[in-house]
């Protein structure tokens, strides 16, 4: 090529074989495929060229890095909590996440409430006013023991009770127990939910394959502020989640009020931390994977109704709800 860029992609010719012929599916290349052809055929000798396909890839227009990898705000990191049951220690629990910005999802089981030790019908929507209420069945069954018409009879008689309290529409959940089932699984989407938490602790921050069966970090009785020194010091170019679970009624029975208070003091307040229930890091990373992305990388549209961001050559871009994000300078 005598140092010069003819601007097209080169390769060895095609080679005949004995027998070769056009079969009548055969069509012609058309430019967009040419064009992917010689992206890729580029990609694969970026190393080799010392960043020249980079150059002039830039200069056509394209972006080489968007990563969909940042909470709200450009975070990377995101706190939430998850409480079972609606006992009466909630009160308590809720009184120590204000206190230190944090919030969280409350699963409830709406045929327990007012009676011995649960929380009342008539204090739910005060009581988790900036958090979440969630589904946990109206009476904390093994959800996998049951026929298929009393599960439906559990979940969706539980959503219905909880939503005319919260005056919301409850689409969160967390299995009792922890039984669930493929079967269960198919069940509690038929009747609206859309994340179900289980209680297999990870010991680790990665966002959930399957919202429906959502394994927490840790139950609260583990070693959290371990868990919080490795959740802080992880330095990865993608999203970290610590979710915490547990019962409120946990901490009277073991005396562990006080290791729980210190615990959200330190984990409180936080700049590149965001706090957030269930169903909104649910929400978020939907809009978020719903985002419609140019051919070129060089336009992105958000058609959700919630912002988002998104890092570009690695500074966060936040796009906002039904905008349309264009590189600077592109058409």
């Amino acid at each position: 090529m005598n140092g010069q860029d003819s601007g097209q992609c080169r390769r060895p010719a095609d080679r005949k074989r004995p027998g070769d012929r056009k079969r009548p599916g055969d069509r012609k290349q058309t430019g967009d495929r040419r064009k992917i052809e010689c992206y890729n055929e580029a990609v694969k000798t970026e190393a080799l060229r010392g960043g020249a396909f980079r150059a002039a890839a830039e200069r056509k227009g394209y972006i080489m890095d968007i990563r969909f990898n940042l909470f709200p705000g450009g975070r990377d990191k995101a706190l939430t909590m998850s409480y079972d049951d609606g006992r009466t220690a909630d009160r308590r629990l809720v009184e120590i996440f204000n206190a230190n910005g944090i919030r969280g999802t409350f699963h409830l089981n709406s045929e327990k409430l007012d009676t011995p030790d649960y929380i009342s019908a008539r204090e739910v929507k005060a009581l988790y006013q900036g958090h979440e209420i969630a589904a946990h069945t109206c009476t904390h069954p093994f959800l996998g023991q049951l026929p298929e018409r009393m599960q439906l009879q559990e979940i969706l008689g539980d959503r219905e009770r909880l939503e005319e309290l919260a005056g919301y529409p409850v689409t969160g959940m967390s299995w009792p127990y922890g039984s669930f089932s493929d079967d269960v699984i198919r069940m509690a989407r038929a009747c609206g939910i859309v994340y179900s938490r289980t209680v297999h602790s990870t010991g680790g921050f990665d966002i959930p394959a399957d919202f429906m069966r959502w394994d927490p970090t840790a139950h609260h009785g583990e070693d959290l502020d371990r868990l919080w020194e490795r959740f802080q010091d992880a330095h990865r170019n993608d999203m970290r989640l610590f979710y915490i679970w547990g019962h409120s009624y946990e901490f009277d029975l073991d005396h562990s009020w006080e290791r729980m208070e210190a615990f959200c003091e330190k984990a409180g307040g936080h700049a590149d931390v965001w706090y957030a229930t269930n169903g909104e890091i649910k929400a978020y990373l939907d809009a978020l994977h719903s985002l419609a992305v140019g051919a070129r990388m060089d336009m992105i549209h958000n058609g959700s109704a919630v912002d988002v961001w998104v890092s570009v050559e690695g500074k966060p871009v936040r796009i906002g709800a039904g905008e349309l994000w264009k590189r600077e300078g592109s058409e």
